[in-house]
């Protein structure tokens, strides 16, 4: 996530502002240019944009009535919503401070998400446009035991349990799973690639060859899921693949692979707005890339990982320590998950560049 400037005063202002604290300007994210704007509001609550008066914005449905939200809708958009929360079909029971609490966390964590999806110029079609398949999110409370809320996707539909946005609650599950990273945000990056998997591969040139590096995913996936919380995952997974989870099925491996790519894309982003260089402890050395952050060719991204990613991984956990956070990014990459890493950009930089993918 890059950092941002405020248009009137040029203070340093972040993805979740609505004011600059220096000056009091209206804040707004712009989703065509990824950016941050800002604004006057008049007496009549019209808002008008200080860098370029004459482009007409207003604010989505949800910064005006909740605060859930501080993204801005082209006036021409006949849309109240803005791109992110128009994909929002099922929300609880507002009139309940708890649950509209909840409700905004979950919205906040998926503007972080539908960023990276923009920034990486991904398909994000509607249920309008798209009527069997395409993107819709149901945030659901579960109001008693006998009536569960699973945290999954279908068709292009993604449920998630509000409880999801509760730290205590969503701590406790971590503890009780026996999972080293559990965020709400990584719940939204790992089912939204299940969401892309039919997107970008099944029944495209790529399946081929997704299928080689992942697995058969026609084997059966209720029985796979069943006999990985019966008996656990392989003795050796640690070696193949990013989480034990991704062990269970190749649409689990697929999806916690790409909600790893997302993780590192989106922190790679945010070390180089904040100018982190490449790091490596005092005595090594750590050779700077080929190429700047966010231009490399597919075939350099797996030096990238190596050079950039793995280093400040190592400084994230050594940082969370430190803090008494313990590690930040709990995982390791053995050469399969870095395979599989690679594959995953060459599919997403593929679909950016809509160039034909390679024959299998």
């Amino acid at each position: 996530m890059r950092t941002f400037q405020c248009e009137r005063c040029g203070q340093t202002v972040f993805f979740e502002n609505t004011r600059c604290e220096a000056c009091g300007a209206h804040l707004g994210f712009d989703p065509i240019g990824l950016t941050m704007r800002a604004y006057e509001v008049d007496d009549a609550g019209a808002w008008t944009h200080l860098g370029s008066p004459a482009e007409k914005w207003r604010p989505c449905h949800n910064y005006i009535t909740h605060q859930a939200c501080n993204w801005m809708v082209a006036e021409t958009d006949e849309e109240p919503m803005c791109v992110s929360c128009r994909h929002t079909d099922v929300i609880p029971d507002l009139t309940r401070l708890d649950s509209l609490m909840l409700w905004a966390r979950m919205e906040a964590a998926k503007r972080r998400l539908f960023y990276t999806l923009l920034a990486l110029k991904l398909p994000i079609p509607s249920r309008a446009e798209a009527p069997e398949n395409g993107l819709v999110f149901h945030f659901k409370e579960q109001l008693s035991p006998e009536e569960p809320v699973m945290t999954g996707h279908a068709s292009g539909l993604i449920t998630v349990n509000l409880a999801e946005a509760d730290d205590v609650i969503r701590e406790a599950t971590r503890r009780d799973m026996g999972e080293p990273y559990r965020t709400l945000l990584g719940h939204f990056r790992h089912e939204i690639g299940h969401f892309y998997w039919d997107q970008l591969v099944a029944g495209t040139a790529w399946e081929a060859r997704v299928t080689a590096a992942f697995g058969d995913a026609q084997q059966d996936y209720a029985e796979a899921l069943k006999r990985h919380y019966e008996q656990g995952p392989p003795a050796d997974w640690a070696a193949r693949f990013i989480s034990s989870y991704a062990a269970s099925h190749p649409w689990e491996d697929w999806a916690e692979t790409w909600a790893h790519y997302l993780h590192i894309s989106d922190a790679l982003d945010t070390a180089a707005h904040w100018h982190v260089g490449f790091l490596a402890p005092k005595g090594e050395h750590s050779p700077a890339p080929e190429v700047l952050p966010g231009q490399e060719p597919t075939h350099s991204f797996r030096r990238r990982l190596a050079v950039e990613w793995l280093p400040l991984a190592r400084f994230l956990n050594s940082m969370g320590r430190s803090l008494g956070q313990g590690d930040l990014y709990p995982f390791t990459m053995p050469d399969p998950v870095l395979d599989k890493l690679c594959l995953v950009h060459e599919i997403v930089t593929q679909r950016a560049s809509d160039d034909a993918p390679p024959a299998a």
